[in-house]
């Protein structure tokens, strides 16, 4: 699959103040909706409390999976003096990470790191995403698992995207049958083009603690937030 990398590209273009316009994200249980790239900006103040307490826990060597924009990274580096190392599979991403002053990002699929060990590993702005589909989440929580150092964490958060789905006569939902609720498909468009359509996995924190488990990991909660998302410590 080619990326037209939209998304690094709406980052770089707000970066060097190049008229940058809002991303429009769509899945395939909701309608188009606007995103503002100045949000992938923000600062340490202007996160969510789930993203301040992952940022509050991280120690050590730091791995921050699908940086983005680099504002997790930046805090990390700057306000806590932290080793961080930022990945994104987006070469616009990491360019306009470099260009805010971030020492040591790169353009690298979690998958094919090899050879280094971390402290922690950051997987924010609902980190199961990445997984794809319930199928495929044992293969990334193993080879997140091999990046760790002993005594090593892994800060995740995601949603349970339950809430979204219509309620049925006996209280219960309506949800489709054929496979896990939260997998969804996600299609990404910027200044008329538009990304080819991608997984993009919400958990919700049972289903994230059972995988965990199921792979030699400890799963705890750490954080809920206000609406149904929560933020998970994986050791």
């Amino acid at each position: 699959m080619t990326m037209k990398d939209l998304f690094g590209k709406a980052i770089l273009d707000f970066q060097t103040n190049t008229s940058p316009e809002d991303l429009i994200t769509e899945t395939s249980i909701s309608e188009a909706d606007e995103m503002s790239v100045a949000y992938l900006f923000r600062s340490y103040n202007e996160m969510p409390k789930l993203e301040q307490k992952a940022l509050q826990l991280a120690k050590g060597k730091v791995l921050d999976v699908g940086c983005g924009a680099g504002s997790h990274s930046l805090t990390l580096q700057n306000e806590r003096n932290l080793d961080v190392t930022a990945i994104d599979i987006s070469p616009n991403a990491i360019e306009a990470c470099a260009l805010r002053g971030l020492k040591n990002a790169k353009v690298q699929d979690i998958m094919t790191l090899e050879n280094e060990k971390f402290d922690t590993i950051l997987l924010l702005m609902n980190g199961t995403g990445i997984f794809g589909t319930i199928k495929e989440t044992p293969r990334y929580l193993q080879k997140l698992k091999s990046l760790l150092n002993p005594r090593g964490q892994i800060l995740i958060d995601s949603s349970d995207i339950i809430y979204m789905f219509d309620d049925d006569e006996d209280g219960g939902k309506w949800i489709p049958s054929n496979g896990y609720y939260g997998e969804l498909t996600f299609t990404v468009s910027y200044k008329n083009e538009t990304e080819a359509t991608f997984p993009w996995l919400y958990l919700d924190y049972n289903t994230l603690q059972n995988a965990a488990f199921d792979n030699g990991l400890k799963c705890e909660m750490i954080l809920e937030g206000d609406h149904y998302d929560y933020l998970a410590k994986l050791s």
